[in-house]
C-alpha cells in the first residue's frame, strides 16, 4: 500500500475559454513531509518541476487556502490548489504576419483590442488564421512564444464573433499572475451588446448554472437547479433603450464559455443576431414588409452577435500597479445602433 492517495480534480475556468487548468489535491493522512513542488511534479502529468516553481512564485499554489512557496512541506490531509497554463500539445504553431491592434505593450504584457471574425487559438477547423498564429510572428524572438504551445501567453479568451480587449502575457511570471487574477474573479471585465427587447428592470442580475445543452453539444445553456453546469453570474445595466433592442452593459463575475449570450437568452434577451441562441431572426417589432426588410438590413451590417469586450482591468503583474484600458465600439456595431436610432425616430415622427 502506497504512503499517500490523493484526488486530483479538474476544473476548466472557461470564458473566456478554459485556458487555465485548476487542479484539487487532497493529500492523504498517511503522506510523509515533502516539498510541495517534487510532491507535485511527481503526480501531475507534463508539470515539470521548474514550472510549478515559476507557479509557486507568482503565487498560483494553494495550500488551505494560502499561496505558498515551492519549499512548502507537504503535511497530511492538505488541500491543495494549483492554476497553471495547458500543458504543450502536439500541434506546431506557424507564424504568421496578421495585423494585430495593440492597445498596450510593454515587457510583461500586450493588450490587444480582437476584430470581430478572429479566432483566438488554433482548435479544431481552425489552425491557421488565428490570434495566436499572429502573437507567434509579432513575439517570435521571446522564449515564452514557440511553436510547441498552442496558447502562448493567453489568460483568457473571448469569442470568435465577439469583439475586443484582450492581455497577453509575455513572459511566463506574468502569465501565472494574470490567470490567477482572471481565475479568482479579480479582473475587470464590461461588455456591451444589443440584446433584443426592453428588459424590465434597468439593472438586474442574472444567476445559473451554465454548462452544454444535453439537446445539442456545441451550444450552452442555463441549468437553473444548479444539478447540472458550472456557477455563472452575471450583472447587466441597459444603457439604452431603441424601440426593439437595448443596448446594455454586461459585467462578468464569472467567466464561462458564451456566459453573456446564454444569460440573456436566458432572460429572453437574446443577442442581436446571436445565431446560436436565436437573435438571428426578428423577436420583436411589427409584422410590416418594411420593418422585416429594415432588420435583415441591420443584420447584413452586423453579420455577428452584436457582443464587444469594451473594458479590461487589472493589476500589472510586475508593478502592482491597476491597468485600465477601454476600446470603442466597432464600426459594424456602431453603425447598428445607430440605423435602429434613425429607425425609431423616424418612426415616432
Amino acid at each position: 500500500m502506497t504512503d499517500y492517495l490523493e484526488d486530483i480534480e479538474e476544473n476548466e475556468d472557461q470564458e473566456d475559454g478554459a485556458l487555465y487548468e485548476h487542479y484539487r489535491v487532497s493529500v492523504d493522512a498517511g503522506q510523509t513531509p515533502m516539498r510541495i513542488d517534487k510532491f507535485l511534479s511527481n503526480r501531475m502529468e507534463n508539470a515539470s518541476r521548474s514550472r510549478i516553481q515559476t507557479a509557486a512564485d507568482a503565487g498560483s499554489i494553494l495550500v488551505n487556502g494560502s499561496p505558498v512557496k515551492s519549499n512548502y512541506k507537504v503535511k497530511p490531509n492538505d488541500d491543495i490548489q494549483f492554476v497553471m497554463d495547458y500543458p504543450r500539445r502536439e500541434l506546431r504553431i506557424i507564424p504568421e504576419d496578421i495585423p494585430l491592434d495593440i492597445v498596450y505593450e510593454d515587457d510583461h504584457l500586450v493588450v490587444i483590442n480582437k476584430p470581430p471574425g478572429l479566432v483566438v487559438h488554433p482548435g479544431h477547423g481552425n489552425y491557421s488564421g488565428t490570434l495566436v498564429n499572429a502573437l507567434a510572428y509579432y513575439f517570435k524572438d521571446l522564449p515564452l512564444f514557440n511553436s510547441e504551445d498552442p496558447r502562448p501567453g493567453l489568460v483568457h479568451r473571448i469569442d470568435k464573433d465577439t469583439s475586443g480587449l484582450l492581455v497577453v502575457a509575455k513572459t511566463e511570471q506574468a502569465k501565472n499572475k494574470l490567470a490567477l487574477q482572471f481565475f479568482e474573479k479579480t479582473s475587470e471585465r464590461l461588455y456591451q451588446a444589443l440584446v433584443w427587447g426592453i428588459p424590465k428592470e434597468d439593472e438586474g442580475t442574472i444567476t445559473g448554472n451554465i454548462g452544454r445543452s444535453i439537446h445539442n453539444r456545441q451550444v450552452f445553456t442555463v441549468f437553473p437547479e444548479g444539478d447540472f453546469g458550472k456557477h455563472a453570474v452575471t450583472h447587466y445595466k441597459v444603457l439604452k433603450h431603441i424601440g426593439y433592442v437595448s443596448l446594455v452593459e454586461c459585467k462578468l463575475e464569472t467567466g464561462r464559455t458564451h456566459q453573456i449570450r446564454v444569460h440573456m437568452k436566458y432572460i429572453n434577451h437574446p443577442l442581436f443576431n446571436d445565431s446560436n441562441y436565436g437573435g438571428d431572426h426578428i423577436l420583436r417589432g411589427t409584422t410590416f414588409t418594411k420593418y422585416k426588410q429594415f432588420v435583415h438590413n441591420c443584420f447584413k451590417i452586423l453579420p455577428r452577435q452584436a457582443l464587444h469586450a469594451k473594458t479590461l482591468g487589472f493589476i500589472h503583474p510586475a508593478t502592482g500597479k491597476k491597468m485600465q484600458f477601454n476600446s470603442e465600439l466597432p464600426a459594424d456595431m456602431s453603425e447598428a445602433i445607430e440605423k435602429w436610432e434613425n429607425y425609431i425616430a423616424n418612426r415616432n415622427d
